[in-house]
């Protein structure tokens, strides 16, 4: 990346953020503030009414998004401590009829659970306190437009974000477009493999996974295996890990020994993670955790060197099986992810996601 640099194809710069709505050259930071024009005069959206939907970004001509920056109020209120999954994204690019991303807002930044942890990939960045960072490139020929929807219940007091673009003269023929599709079962079924993502027709490259996982049941929970359906797979995938902390690099239950007791390991990494284990909370950071809540623990993996490519369809699951002392057992857990793909075409697989309630966490 970084001898590439000198060789980079270049463009024109541009952001959007609420001190240049529309990304205009020359036109950022006219407003006006106490200090004067031009004087940090509107850093942020203010008041986002519940039940609205708020454009971010409208965008024409031809380009790609390179990054995006989002925070929000950090609340520790009881009633405002779902923000993060009551505030949904959605992006739609080219003459597209549905969102090719609609994923809860701290899902798609790997803060499952309506709370935020620090993340330190490669696409995905999160930093004290709630900054949330996205690398992914988002081409379109045409045009492009994000919007935030607030389905919380109360207004959103300030709003930050910037989205870095770059305008082109053109883009390659095999150009795909960038998807994030969000799904959950509050309860899975036993002996049925979890569904992270099921309808893709078409060619693309699958690039990433988050899942953020509630454990109903005791004893070990690891040791379901990840399939990839690729290409009219029906009975049996083409590509079958070895167990869920297999699958984002782990092993071993992540574990160190500490006076006889197993203590699971958190880590974050360019490509795989474990960033959120509930159980190092406290009640001074968390008022409203405790014990009597399920564990909560969020994985990452970004297949970025090493893709998933698909020519036909792609079909992406994984078992809940789980280990005790009488050996391996099919689980029942809450089970939430979020998949990250590029595909060439429209995207069939769209389904409106379930109201918020449906969408809360224990």
């Amino acid at each position: 990346m970084l001898d590439d640099l000198p060789f980079m194809k270049r463009g024109r710069s541009r952001a959007i953020n609420a001190e240049n709505p529309n990304g205009e050259k020359g036109r950022g930071g006219m407003a006006a503030s106490p200090l004067g024009i031009g004087r940090k005069g509107s850093p942020c959206l203010k008041d986002i009414a519940p039940s609205t939907v708020t454009t971010l970004a409208d965008i024409h001509g031809c380009g790609s998004i390179r990054h995006i920056w989002i925070t929000v109020d950090n609340k520790t209120t009881e009633q405002d401590c779902f923000v993060l999954r009551d505030l949904v994204l959605r992006m739609w690019w080219d003459d597209q009829k549905t969102p090719a991303v609609e994923v809860p807002l701290g899902d798609f930044f790997c803060c499952g659970f309506g709370k935020e942890c620090q993340v330190n990939s490669s696409p995905i960045i999160v930093v004290p306190s709630r900054g949330l960072n996205c690398y992914f490139r988002m081409p379109f020929r045409r045009y492009a437009r994000i919007e935030l929807v607030n389905q919380h219940q109360n207004p959103i007091p300030a709003f930050f974000y910037q989205i870095d673009y770059m305008l082109e003269d053109e883009l390659p023929e095999n150009m795909m477009y960038f998807h994030a599709r969000w799904n959950r079962e509050r309860y899975t079924t036993k002996g049925v493999d979890y569904t992270i993502l099921d309808g893709v027709k078409g060619s693309g490259a699958y690039v990433g996974t988050y899942i953020a996982l509630q454990t109903l049941e005791r004893y070990w929970w690891g040791e379901g295996e990840v399939k990839f359906y690729l290409d009219g797979d029906s009975e049996f995938p083409t590509i079958c890990g070895t167990g869920m902390e297999d699958y984002v690099g782990g092993s071993w239950s992540f574990a160190r020994h500490e006076e006889g007791r197993t203590i699971e390991q958190t880590y974050s990494t360019s490509y795989l993670g474990y960033p959120y284990y509930s159980k190092n909370d406290d009640l001074i950071t968390n008022p409203y955790h405790n014990d009597d809540v399920p564990p909560m623990r969020g994985f990452y993996r970004f297949h970025i060197p090493d893709p998933i490519c698909f020519e036909e369809n792609i079909r992406v699951t994984v078992q809940q099986i789980g280990v005790s002392y009488k050996g391996l057992f099919e689980r029942q857990d809450d089970l939430t992810s979020v998949a990250y793909w590029y595909q060439t075409g429209e995207d069939d697989s769209y389904r409106p996601l379930p109201p918020k309630e449906d969408r809360w966490p224990r």
